[in-house]
């Protein structure tokens, strides 16, 4: 598909720059320059707003709320999200949850779940990895029993991103044990207002409050709440995986990191040069953003595809997820060599914005150290790096 530029792409531009220029919410850019947290609400608030001008949920076909853009200005529109370093609209339920409901779901979840995803009524988290089953996904072992026209769930999530936040939570759960460990998943939706459901907070090393561990005892969840077959789980969770690793990929913002780091590297000075002088700095600098540009052309490549309905060899995926969250580390790990011991100082509190290289919410936007330490997860959520080198070498290489 041809991705280069119109007159018509130019226009598209302007609009999405003034659009963010006069609607972004003045407390989120004043909370970003002060390096303070993002609530609960920052998010839903920039999701109305986002909601309201019919721009939520670009990647959605029209008929279910989607605003029918061409490949080009979807990727115009990320592009400047990113450089105007606006909140992320988590993606839990518009990019991970949606697609699975879109192509399994009931005429029922479809009607009444999609609109409450668009608007932001519903806040979802997502209850995938169990203390013994991480990477390893199919060894899960919380369990959905049938009792009349419902399921009791029994059993653990952890890692659980933002569920002190959710009213509702997709989860797979085991349904048959007598199969092989993939055979016997279920993808259910459960209110997260269910009796039986604990949230416990997991503190990470950068202080942050940002995952948890949800614990179901006998809870009980309609069969309804079940999308598809019972046992045809892991179909679904495949589909939803793909796309939370295609969005992990994050051009826009780590260009936007870049020159967060230029800036900082401009400002500087040692021995009476800037760093952005520095031989050794400059050349990482050079190589980071070499990197990132044959990225983003493979980003472009697979966003072309998805829009044309080609289906690639499924390892797309896969390779976009290594290499941007290796970028993502990447453009941390320079900050915290341009701010030296400095960084370390938003551990006890905020640096000015310009340390802040993933302006996205909790855990991010708050110095050099604490994105340094926040995003050591990058290469770990969403199945490790090293599981994705696995599904490269099994698709691709056919080992």
């Amino acid at each position: 598909m041809d991705l280069s530029f119109s007159e018509k792409d130019f226009m598209f531009r302007e609009e999405v720059r003034e659009f963010i220029r006069t609607e972004y919410p003045g407390d989120l850019r004043r909370k970003m320059k002060q390096g303070k947290e993002f609530a609960k609400e920052d998010f839903l608030c920039w999701q109305r707003v986002l909601y309201n001008k019919g721009w939520a949920a670009p990647s959605w076909p029209v008929e279910y709320g989607g605003t029918g853009w061409s490949a080009t200005q979807r990727y115009i529109f990320q592009e400047e999200l990113g450089q105007a370093a606006t909140l992320n609209i988590l993606p839990f339920g518009l990019k991970m949850l949606a697609p699975v409901l879109m192509a399994y779901g009931s005429d029922y979840q479809k009607g009444y779940f999609l609109p409450r995803i668009l608007t932001g009524q519903d806040w979802w988290c997502q209850g995938y990895s169990e203390p013994g089953a991480g990477s390893d996904l199919a060894s899960l072992r919380t369990s959905a029993v049938k009792d009349g026209d419902e399921y009791v769930v029994n059993g653990s999530k952890t890692w659980t991103s933002f569920a002190q936040w959710a009213d509702w939570i997709f989860c797979l759960v085991r349904t048959n044990s007598m199969v092989k460990k993939q055979a016997g998943i279920s993808f259910l939706l459960i209110d997260m207002k269910t009796p039986g459901i604990t949230v416990r907070p997991i503190i990470t090393i950068d202080g942050m409050h940002e995952v948890n561990e949800v614990f179901f005892d006998n809870v009980r969840v309609p069969i309804k709440n079940r999308v598809g077959e019972e046992n045809m789980g892991w179909t679904y969770a495949k589909t939803l995986l793909s796309h939370e690793r295609t969005g992990t990929a994050e051009v826009p913002r780590s260009k936007y990191g870049i020159t967060s780091l230029k800036k900082n590297a401009r400002k500087h000075i040692s021995n009476g040069k800037s760093l952005l002088e520095d031989e050794y700095l400059s050349n990482k600098l050079a190589q980071l953003e070499i990197d990132l540009l044959a990225l983003e052309y493979s980003d472009l490549r697979v966003l072309s595809d998805d829009f044309l309905g080609k289906k690639g060899t499924g390892a797309e995926p896969s390779i976009l997820k290594i290499k941007g969250s290796e970028i993502q580390q990447r453009v941390t790990e320079l900050a915290l060599e341009i701010t030296g011991y400095a960084g370390f100082s938003s551990l006890g509190g905020p640096l000015p914005m310009e340390s802040n290289a993933y302006p996205t919410g909790p855990g991010f936007g708050f110095g050099a150290g604490s994105e340094y330490f926040n995003m050591r997860k990058s290469t770990i959520y969403g199945g490790s790096n090293e599981i994705q080198r696995n599904i490269i070498a099994k698709t691709v290489l056919g080992l």
